[in-house]
């Protein structure tokens, strides 16, 4: 099982500094590299001081100044923002610009916050069959001349300038829930990425039988899935206890902007009360620390195996989490040199 990043930056304050947190970021991401770590996912955001990532393109081509040999994927871009044109220009460049190293990560979006913004009356349901016609165009696209007649998009024959590092383009990666996304992604001969939230174990199996039986159904090679998970190496039994609780916190402010209820201000969500978050029985420190990857390095790595017994080729560290940057990289740290090792 191959191990990457995830990572963004993440603003919980308005006297926190954009540059000191970009920093911050970059050096989580040399870590990632000096690590081993496969690849660095980030992702496309709008508006929203909890995730900070309105172009993971310019990203990707930053990080790659400060990296040697990882991979630099989107995680993920949100595919009905994006002209299929304007998509594969853009990424066919970045592929130049960081020698090959691209992976396209390409989801419909969650968050109605920003959809109302960018295509105000876009829905869930648009937004993946916009995906779906924009998906199947990105190689015809690099490989040039391609015409197309669509719902949402025409276009006469068009060639990507300038064309991918690598062959065939990009490898391109689906975020997938539902069977219909897993079938989608694999009869279009991409990679998918899962990710199970907080829902723990039971979720974790079932997006992996979705992702067998689409595979099952194709004739054709097995593309590989990866598994996005909230991860914490804890030093010890209490610092596990401390990361859920932070965890915890993350997750109440992760559903507020998901339900897009609260009023926003200075791209800062209004803060949720004491009472608030301790109410919130679902996102419970408890339950963190029953469903996230969590724990010291020896109960990582036990679930790391199931997940790696039950098909997984790479597993994706999620670290946004609201923790101070020296309990990212104290984590980050006693993954590479504690965990890691127990998978070469």
């Amino acid at each position: 099982m191959d191990f990457s990043l995830f990572a963004h930056m993440e603003r919980l304050a308005p006297d926190q500094d954009h540059q000191t947190l970009y920093e911050d970021f970059l050096s989580l991401c040399t870590m990632a590299d000096d690590g081993g770590m496969r690849a660095i996912w980030t992702g496309e955001h709008h508006g929203m001081e909890f995730t900070i990532a309105p172009n993971p393109f310019i990203t990707i081509t930053d990080i790659a100044r400060c990296t040697k040999q990882v991979k630099l994927g989107t995680g993920t871009v949100i595919a009905p923002f994006w002209h299929p044109i304007k998509l594969a220009g853009e990424a066919a460049m970045t592929d130049l610009v960081t020698g090959g190293r691209l992976e396209m990560g390409i989801a419909r979006g969650a968050y109605s916050y920003e959809y109302e913004r960018i295509m105000p009356g876009l829905d869930a349901w648009e937004a993946g069959m916009r995906m779906r016609e924009i998906v199947p165009l990105l190689r015809p696209l690099w490989a040039g001349d391609c015409a197309h007649s669509g719902e949402y998009f025409s276009f006469p024959a068009t060639s990507s300038a300038p064309k991918p590092v690598q062959q065939n383009g990009p490898p391109i990666w689906i975020a997938a829930r539902d069977p219909n996304s897993h079938e989608f992604a694999v009869q279009n001969g991409c990679n998918v990425q899962v990710t199970p939230l907080w829902q723990g174990i039971d979720e974790i199996e079932a997006l992996m039988e979705r992702f067998q039986s689409a595979s099952d159904g194709f004739n054709g090679p097995r593309p590989k899935i990866m598994l996005l998970h909230h991860t914490y190496v804890s030093a010890d039994h209490e610092d596990t206890e401390i990361a859920a609780r932070e965890l915890s916190r993350f997750y109440n402010y992760f559903g507020a902007w998901f339900q897009n209820k609260r009023p926003v201000s200075q791209g800062h969500i209004e803060e949720l009360s004491e009472t608030e978050l301790a109410g919130n029985a679902m996102m419970s420190p408890g339950n963190m620390q029953r469903d996230l990857t969590i724990g010291t390095a020896q109960e990582v790595i036990d679930q790391l195996k199931r997940y790696e017994d039950l098909g997984y080729d790479e597993y994706s560290f999620w670290i946004d989490s609201g923790m101070p940057i020296e309990r990212k990289r104290a984590s980050l740290d006693r993954f590479i040199n504690d965990v890691m090792p127990a998978f070469t």
